[in-house]
């Protein structure tokens, strides 16, 4: 215990000097924007206030696959289902029934009368086509999930059917993420050169949720405000999410009821809330983990060797981490798949921390002299420490690690390029399936689109997760599923490092809040209140 809290200390005071010491251009600067418009965030019930550390990137949701983003635009549109509360069943959204057929390709869904988008438009079976073959047509990240769909037909105004070339048990829970956002088809109107509008999209909304975005000022803030045509009426009138990068004015400002929920304040700093008479902290188990990408395609040669990225998993103090970085509120990864999710296995290979096994292992594959740099940015508040962690450790195995914190919207860019040796990443289910982990991580066939960041490439994991993405056999896909991790846990293109605790400081007047791990860093807007 005493080694693990000198282990923790260490890493805080190597935070403290790195940010006393340096200066990164694309770190986050002191929070200096006008606090005009949440002055009386305590006394005003219609409105709610919400820190973020980084800004969001792409508002169009063909195009986003990252969290941030997706707690603007999943308030802004609506989807044909939707998860109920804080589980995984599934109840109506834009449709008010649906059946499928007895081979499971075919999904017919009746849409309920009324819904609108936010220029007054009918939200109808066309909307919902068009929608849905826009983002096919762009075919980004969203859109994987859905190469199935071999066509989309409109029965009716308020009919439309959805037929798959293959069963894809899944199919209805992805409907209820944010990839099933339906979008105005109007969005056309402002298409440019072909893009299908995603410029326009990328800083504009156009959707039938109850909010719609009024405001956008980059780095500063985001306002959404209720959409009039929208069937539901939130009593929440305004929703301003502030981009405060510095954990410490996010404490400061909960404090004093500047706002509502802080997101960016690291576990380090919460023991100073507890206290705090206007604030409670929200301590939930969550499917979030957090994990290392090893580009097993980048110009080193050396990560191309299975040896040398077992080395580096071989490296990592777990459990120290878990103390040192999160204060352990997180448990060590034990394979990709979470615990709490089915398919998740405890017989599967866990590394431990070994430094001379690692050591061995760099010696056997000729990179005793490592040198590598880890690609992170200011999007989650414990990279930081997180990054220090990581370089410790490695250094005592002989890696010299160079950090390399950029901007969050950088850190996506050089992320698509595979502009890296190491990245760290954090990952959630949007829907209950262990597809959200295996197929998205591992598929060669998703190298730079959102899940296989690693640029992994196995021919016998491939043809394995197909299967498994295919069959409506639970029990066989779990076998398939724990085949293909026995494989990747060998082959480690990965570092899986831990499952974090969901926790979330917030007001004592918030009242609503409904957490649930398939919407990681999402609100239930609509039905919270103060």
């Amino acid at each position: 215990m005493v080694k693990r809290l000198l282990y923790s200390f260490m890493i805080i005071m190597a935070v403290i000097v790195l940010t006393a010491c340096s200066e990164n251009a694309n770190s986050p600067q002191e929070d200096t924007s006008s606090t005009d418009d949440i002055e009386t965030t305590t006394t005003n019930s219609e409105q709610l206030v919400v820190a973020i550390p980084a800004d969001v990137t792409s508002l169009d949701p063909a195009i986003t696959m990252d969290n941030t983003t997706w707690k603007i635009v999943y308030n802004v549109y609506q989807r044909l289902v939707d998860y109920d509360g804080a589980t995984t069943n599934i109840k109506p959204g834009v449709a008010e029934k649906w059946d499928v057929s007895e081979d499971g390709l075919t999904w017919t869904f009746y849409l309920e009368d009324g819904h609108k988008f936010s220029d007054g438009s009918p939200v109808d079976a066309e909307a919902v086509k068009a929608s849905f073959e826009r983002s096919l047509t762009i075919n980004a990240g969203p859109a994987s999930v859905f190469e199935m769909v071999s066509t989309i037909n409109v029965v009716d105004p308020l009919t439309v059917q959805f037929v798959l070339s293959e069963p894809f048990p899944p199919f209805l829970s992805t409907l209820a993420a944010n990839y099933g956002n339906i979008v105005n088809p109007k969005a056309i109107e402002h298409e440019e050169n072909g893009d299908l509008g995603q410029n326009y999209l990328a800083s504009n909304t156009m959707g039938s949720g109850p909010y719609k975005l009024t405001q956008w000022k980059q780095g500063e803030s985001i306002t959404l405000e209720v959409n009039e045509h929208s069937k539901v009426q939130p009593t929440l009138k305004k929703v301003v999410f502030r981009i405060i990068g510095d954990p410490s004015v996010q404490r400061m400002q909960l404090e004093k009821g500047e706002i509502d929920i802080a997101e960016g304040i690291p576990v380090d700093q919460l023991q100073t809330l507890e206290n705090v008479e206007n604030v409670t902290i929200l301590q939930e188990p969550s499917l979030l983990v957090d994990y290392v990408y090893i580009n097993n395609k980048s110009t080193n040669p050396a990560l191309q060797d299975k040896r040398v990225r077992q080395a580096l998993n071989y490296a990592i103090d777990y459990a120290g981490m878990i103390d040192g970085v999160q204060l352990g509120f997180a448990t060590q990864m034990h394979g990709p798949i979470p615990d709490g999710l089915w398919g998740h296995d405890k017989s599967v290979k866990q590394y431990a921390h070994d430094v001379e096994q690692a050591k061995q292992l760099l010696a056997e594959a000729g990179a005793e002299n490592l040198e590598l740099t880890l690609l992170y940015s200011d999007n989650k508040s414990w990279w930081e420490t997180e990054a220090l962690a990581l370089q410790a450790n490695l250094a005592d195995i002989g890696v010299k690690l160079n950090l390399n914190k950029v901007a969050y919207a950088t850190s996506r860019e050089m992320m698509d390029k595979g502009d890296f040796d190491l990245m760290l990443g954090v990952w959630s289910p949007d829907f209950g399936d262990p597809y959200m982990f295996m197929n998205y991580w591992f598929d060669s066939s998703n190298h730079g689109l959102a899940g296989n960041r690693a640029f992994y490439t196995n021919a016998e994991v491939d043809e394995l997760l197909k299967q498994a993405a295919t069959n409506n056999d639970q029990a066989a896909r779990e076998a398939l599923y724990k085949q293909i991790q026995d494989i990747v846990l060998d082959e480690a293109p990965y570092i899986l490092l831990y499952q974090k605790d969901f926790i979330l400081p917030m007001s004592k007047n918030v009242k609503g809040f409904v957490y649930n791990p398939m919407l990681e860093g999402q609100y239930n807007l609509q039905d919270m209140s103060k």
